[in-house]
């Protein structure tokens, strides 16, 4: 463990000395190993900079995690998630004027933008590549397992230092309640250790109706029935589930991996629950169903009522958005 320590350390110190990109350059990251909502804030950061700048050539990097291409590839919206990765593939759907690539190497990667017209980037989870310093460094912590309750991999889900939160220029607890008192927010800073100068932001997430992943073959009744099967291959779908629960009885849950690869033999196995509750609705995620779409074989039962459930990125005070805004307007 010490050794490991030694070498995220050494990590870090290179990461303090790399060079920015050409352009303007927004980091969205992590300490831990999933379950932030980096994708959701992804997409809460592009809506932001598009409303400031309209005019500006905006584009998102990522190494496009799981993908079985190689070296830079720019994102189509008809891509596979195989080719893309699952979260750049969901993005590039949602705003298809964003230039979306993905390229394990960072540096690169952000030349060819440039040179693809791109006057600001968007790196997803590169807080830990140590070759490239954004410009601006947005560090999320997830609200119910904070850092300085948890440890090192193995024996937590900490990928980093949690010290590393001293080199965030912004900081984000995600995944908080709807309201939040002065002094709960305060106990956070003291937590974190944070600087005087380091902001402080707190977002909660929301969700949309569900939409068809196969929109001209589902059938929308199924909406409105009162069971749901849930099936995710997400890090954390406790929020999800919580906020089902509220409209729907669930009668099944199918769990799997982070970022899985659906195969003939899983969709046999969401197929059956299917028709173990005739009437239930099928529900699932955004990043889920882009991954689905890649398998070829999928029963029609499936199809009809497979549906996904949105998820936005939103500021619990709206003096913190505008504070936000304000903090992206400089860069």
């Amino acid at each position: 463990m010490l050794i490991h320590r030694l070498i995220l350390k050494r990590a870090a110190k290179a990461w303090r000395k790399a060079p920015g990109a050409d352009v303007p350059t927004v980091c969205v990251g992590n300490i831990t190993v999933g379950g932030t909502g980096k994708t959701p804030h992804t997409e809460m950061i592009l809506r932001q900079l598009r409303a400031l700048r309209p005019e500006l050539g905006l584009a998102v990097l990522s190494r496009g995690y799981k993908r079985k291409s190689k070296g830079y590839q720019t994102v189509q919206a008809d891509s596979t998630a195989a080719f893309a990765g699952d979260e750049p593939l969901q993005i590039k759907r949602k705003f298809p004027a964003v230039n979306v690539a993905v390229d394990k190497n960072r540096v690169e990667g952000c030349k060819k933008l440039v040179e693809d017209g791109a006057g600001m980037i968007v790196l997803d989870d590169a807080f830990q590549y140590k070759k490239l310093h954004a410009s601006l460094n947005v560090v999320l912590v997830n609200y119910n397992r904070p850092i300085f309750e948890d440890h090192l991999l193995p024996f937590g889900r900490l990928r980093d230092l949690p010290s590393r939160i001293a080199d965030a220029d912004v900081v984000i607890v995600s995944k908080c309640p709807h309201e939040m008192d002065p002094e709960e927010r305060e106990e956070w800073r003291t937590s974190l250790h944070l600087r005087e100068d380091q902001p402080l932001f707190f977002t909660t997430v929301d969700y949309d109706a569900p939409v068809p992943v196969w929109r001209e073959e589902a059938d929308p009744r199924y909406i409105y029935s009162k069971t749901v099967i849930l099936f995710t291959g997400i890090a954390d779908d406790s929020a999800l589930r919580a906020y089902l629960s509220d409209t729907y009885k669930i009668v099944d849950v199918l769990n799997f991996p982070d970022h899985h690869a659906y195969s003939k033999a899983d969709m046999r196995s969401i197929a059956a629950a299917v028709r173990k509750y005739p009437t239930a609705a099928l529900l699932t995620t955004e990043k889920d169903a882009v991954r689905v779409l890649d398998c070829k074989k999928v029963d029609e039962s499936v199809r009809k009522r497979l549906f996904a459930v949105p998820v936005k990125a939103g500021f619990v005070e709206e003096a913190d958005a505008d504070a936000f805004a304000q903090i992206l307007s400089r860069l």
